[in-house]
């Protein structure tokens, strides 16, 4: 069981990330990772005052060596003066052309482009080649010195240019009669005009070709007897805007939009109202062990780890249907693979007519169509993702399978896993449930539902036949929880009671209760961290890499 029902919600914010990894082997390598991530820290803060002092001595000499004579073609290329970037002019109607949209059909068609020089290499004095990138897209750019139109101080210029730089280039699109191995579009742009728009240092923290290595090139070059360079995850956080522009990081993050936007549109089309909740509330909940704590105006007050309380509150304002993607604030010191102190939360709450699977069959249809779309979609972004970091698609039923908690034990305990029959399921046997799933059912994304009630909030509905299990589901990817969910108890009396019985004092949920004494209609929801579906649907190793600035217990910056 994750979070988003695990702790009171007295003012208003209700966990949903799952407790750290209860297997020791887990916590260990927690511990190690957070001693590495110190070690690395000290070791960047050295290592960049070297690099400042490489960097100075570098730009002095690229603008000595970038020095040209009086050339009659200088218009051609040349760096665009601040003041022509000040939105000095109107655009004209100069049609641009996407880097991604450079095919055989442009042959002999003149375009302007846009984009990072990628790579670039002189070819003796008089031809130069360039690799532009725009949008994960790269085309093989030559300059080649001819009378009337390009000088070899433009190749010299085109030539003595920094990687990453962004450049305009206007010239003809040809087609070499060789595939370009370099380059994602078949096709070259022989160069007419080049202006750099701004430039890059000329020695970067990281290479962009580094950062965009897999582990499998790194290991064939070891055995090959070839060294290259590995960036570690620190030094790509540290540097993360150039981390960002590499392949798998631009598939990354454009899934992760698409994510979003699948799951706003599939609600939207289910009559659910978008709503935006407070992400600074009143005190702290229960414990404060896990809250970010803050004065607001002389109150004690923290962020928000759920919008629980607020979206409970939305469906007794009648909005019968209501979804949010926002903000969510965890204070645990969880070293883990999957644990972020702030993650993007998507949350869902509904009204019930008769019965909790009504909320899981909104789950149900709503990741169908999620992966459904990812897969057509993202086609490309996938690719790129799989190249450095390989994976094998998602294995998933067109109807979602479910599993009740009892039949999950079983399958378990059937394999030789011990495990308490109403306790929760630690990260070990959430694994090994998942592979027995994926052997006997042949998916690795499925419900397990009727949780035992002493292992669910105070709050969770009770099964009507047996009060020893609960209306409540856990959603798993891969073996990993990515969902939580469950029917609410709405009736305040009783309410009360769960709470008392719970051991928790009333007088600190009375706001949520009270929410509840003006009429409520049976209702249940579930909560989803965002990065974590990308994370799991990308067969990622850590959460990190779906996070495009992680915030963990050791990291508030960049």
């Amino acid at each position: 069981m994750s979070s988003a029902e695990s702790q009171s919600p007295s003012s208003g914010a209700v966990p949903e990330q799952p407790p750290p990894p209860h297997n020791q082997q887990q916590q260990e390598e927690d511990e190690s990772s957070k001693s590495q991530s110190k070690k690395a820290a000290k070791k960047e803060a050295a290592k960049q005052e070297k690099l400042r002092r490489r960097q100075e001595a570098a730009l002095e000499s690229a603008a000595q060596s970038l020095s040209v004579e009086d050339d009659p073609l200088s218009s051609n290329y040349g760096d665009v003066p601040l003041p022509e970037l000040q939105s000095k002019v109107a655009a004209d109607v100069q049609e641009w052309t996407e880097v991604g949209t450079l095919t055989e059909a442009l042959r002999d068609r003149y375009v302007l482009v846009r984009g990072r020089a990628q790579a670039i290499r002189a070819v003796g004095k008089n031809m130069a080649f360039l690799v532009v990138r725009e949008k994960g897209f790269t085309v093989q750019c030559v300059v080649t010195a001819q009378p009337d139109s390009v000088s070899r101080q433009m190749v010299k210029y085109a030539a003595g240019l920094s990687r990453e730089s962004i450049v305009d280039i206007e010239g003809v699109v040809s087609v070499p009669t060789v595939p370009i191995k370099g380059a994602s579009q078949q096709v070259e742009v022989q160069v007419r005009k080049i202006f750099c728009v701004n430039k890059a240092m000329p020695t970067l923290p990281i290479n962009i070709e580094d950062a965009a290595r897999s582990e499998t090139e790194i290991e064939k070059a070891l055995q090959a007897g070839e060294q290259l360079v590995r960036v570690n995850q620190d030094t790509r956080l540290n540097y993360r805007v150039l981390d960002m522009r590499t392949p798998a990081n631009q598939g990354i993050f454009r899934i992760q939009c698409q994510v979003g936007n699948v799951f706003r549109q599939f609600l939207l089309s289910e009559d659910f109202v978008e709503i935006h909740t407070p992400k600074l509330i009143a005190g702290s909940s229960e414990g404060g062990a896990s809250v970010f704590k803050l004065d607001y105006k002389g109150q004690p007050a923290c962020l928000a780890q759920s919008p629980q309380l607020h979206k409970q509150m939305a469906i007794c304002g009648d909005f019968g249907r209501v979804f949010e993607i926002g903000p969510v604030f965890r204070a645990e010191d969880s070293y883990t693979h999957r644990h972020l102190c702030e993650f993007t939360g998507l949350d869902v709450e509904m009204e019930i007519k008769k019965h909790y699977f009504e909320v899981m069959d909104i789950v149900d249809h709503l990741f169908i169509t999620m992966f459904d779309t990812l897969n057509k979609k993202c086609a490309k972004e996938l690719e790129a993702v799989g190249r450095q970091y390989p994976f094998e698609p998602l294995k998933y039923l067109r109807s979602t399978l479910r599993l009740t908690f009892e039949e999950g034990i079983q399958m378990l305990k059937e394999a030789g896993v011990e495990v308490d029959p109403l306790g929760d399921l630690n990260t070990e046997a959430e694994r090994k449930l998942g592979q027995l799933v994926l052997e006997k059912y042949g998916t690795e994304f499925y419900i397990l539902h009727r949780y035992p009630l002493a292992v669910r909030p105070f709050y969770t509905m009770p099964c009507f036949d047996n009060p020893t299990y609960s209306n409540s589901f856990d959603v798993f990817i891969r073996g990993e929880e990515i969902i939580s969910g469950a029917q609410r108890v709405h009736v305040p009396e009783f309410l009360v009671e769960r709470a008392q019985a719970c051991g928790i004092d009333v007088k600190t949920i009375s706001t949520y209760i009270d929410s509840f004494r003006y009429g409520a209609p049976p209702h249940g929801g579930f909560g989803v961290g965002l990065e974590r579906v990308v994370m799991l649907f990308c067969g990622l190793n850590n959460i990190r890499k779906t996070s495009l600035f992680p915030r963990d217990p050791l990291r508030i910056a960049p």
